[in-house]
């Protein structure tokens, strides 16, 4: 007849006490409880291996922070998957890494991978900006929770002071940048599901502002206000150069020497510099050109045409024509890409090409045949576009006085050491 074992009562776990050699009280189907010298006891566990059919015995937890009724139910968690042919220590050991694992993939962490693939995409510049906005509203309360713990009631609480102020164009580009690293988490296998699908949906939707530009008949009052200008002449060149070249104020700010050819008049931006991360190139006009002649004695010796005050070996801040257009008088008026928009205007209204204006401001559509078209047509064609933007800039510089006038302003030489 098979002994049988009387199951241990709650009091008997109490009362143990421990002896001179560590001993066992067996509850049955393979639970004990394990009694130290020291006094500590501790559930284990007595089973086979599945297939190897060794012996061997699991730690179910310690006595009495895991209660006796605890720990039956612990023991019937792992008959049930050696049923299944499951080692319940191995099945434990995996739970574990995959907790681990899970627990390593912060939203910080993964943001940081979806960013360093987005960027082949977007210029260096929208790349910080990006980072830094996440930086600022979302990572000091969320940056370090694992993804899987993250849900849309707490992502919305941790935006909600950033609605509060009004900044409701910054919750939108948040939203869609905290979906894009989720969607990246589902596509990458991190997570099963995106839990931030619908947060745009809990805040007002931000009033479209185009940004602040100047009417067609005002340019004539940037180019005066120019002249008398308190700034300095390279901020004054850096200014004119974004508003005949109609590029953006980074792409300015960043031209390098070495991307230019004079003899044949084209300004080469490179593919990582532009927004869309597609070369760009720019034909110059005589004005363009006087210029860059004009800026040479400045700033030959350093690898930029518009360089730093503090550090010739590093261009100019992109925000500088904004800081200087600001201090002219034109805050909340215009802003250095604005005069994209200015031009962009003019030349619409005087019946230019529309898709020769949009290759001109480096504009690319979804279609990627029809814009490879584009680039290897419309160059010539744009280089007489220029022409015109040029020549309207000085009529609208009443006496010549645009920087490329002939009545211009000349400079003395400067050497860097």
């Amino acid at each position: 007849m098979a002994r049988t074992t009387k199951p241990l009562t709650n009091t008997e776990v109490q009362q143990a006490k421990p002896k001179d050699k560590e001993f066992n009280l067996v509850d049955g189907g393979g639970l004990a409880l394990r009694i130290k010298p020291n006094g500590s006891k501790l559930w284990i566990f007595n089973y086979y291996r599945p297939y190897t059919k060794k012996r061997t015995s699991l730690s179910l937890g310690t006595y009495p922070t895991t209660s006796l009724a605890e720990a039956r139910d612990k023991r019937a968690e792992s008959h049930k998957l050696l049923a299944k042919q499951i080692d319940p220590k191995d099945h434990r050991d995996e739970q574990s890494r995959s907790s681990k694992e899970a627990h390593s993939k912060t939203l910080e962490h993964v943001a940081a991978q979806w960013l360093e693939i987005k960027k082949g995409d977007i210029s260096a510049e929208h790349a910080t900006d990006t980072w830094r906005s996440l930086e600022l509203h979302v990572f000091p309360n969320m940056g370090k929770l694992p993804l899987h713990k993250i849900t849309a009631i707490k992502t919305i609480d941790t935006l909600k002071p950033v609605a509060a102020k009004g900044s409701l164009e910054t919750i939108k580009r948040l939203c869609q940048r905290l979906n894009e690293i989720m969607v990246y988490a589902v596509n990458t296998g991190i997570i099963d599901s995106n839990p931030l699908t619908g947060i745009r949906q809990a805040f007002q939707n931000p009033v479209k502002q185009h940004l602040p530009t100047l009417k067609p008949e005002e340019l004539h009052v940037l180019l005066r206000t120019l002249t008398t200008a308190s700034i300095k002449y390279t901020t004054r060149c850096l200014i004119e150069w974004q508003l005949h070249t109609m590029v953006r104020p980074s792409e300015a700010a960043g031209m390098r020497w070495d991307e230019i050819d004079l003899e044949a008049a084209i300004w080469t931006i490179p593919a990582e510099r532009m927004k869309r991360k597609k070369e760009h190139s720019v034909p110059l006009t005589s004005q363009c050109l006087a210029m860059l002649e004009l800026m040479q004695p400045i700033s030959g010796r350093s690898p930029y045409v518009f360089p730093s005050d503090r550090d010739p070996r590093k261009h100019a801040n992109p925000a500088t024509a904004n800081m200087a257009l600001k201090r002219m008088g034109f805050h909340k008026k215009l802003v250095a890409h604005g005069m994209r928009s200015l031009a962009s205007t003019i030349l619409n209204e005087e019946g230019f090409d529309a898709d020769v204006i949009e290759a001109a401001l480096a504009h690319i559509g979804n279609n990627e045949v029809r814009n490879a078209y584009n680039r290897a047509n419309y160059l010539e064609r744009r280089r007489s576009v220029m022409e015109w933007w040029s020549n309207h800039i000085e009529t609208a510089a009443v006496g010549n006085m645009s920087l490329t006038g002939s009545k211009g302003l000349k400079v003395v030489g400067i050497t860097y050491p």
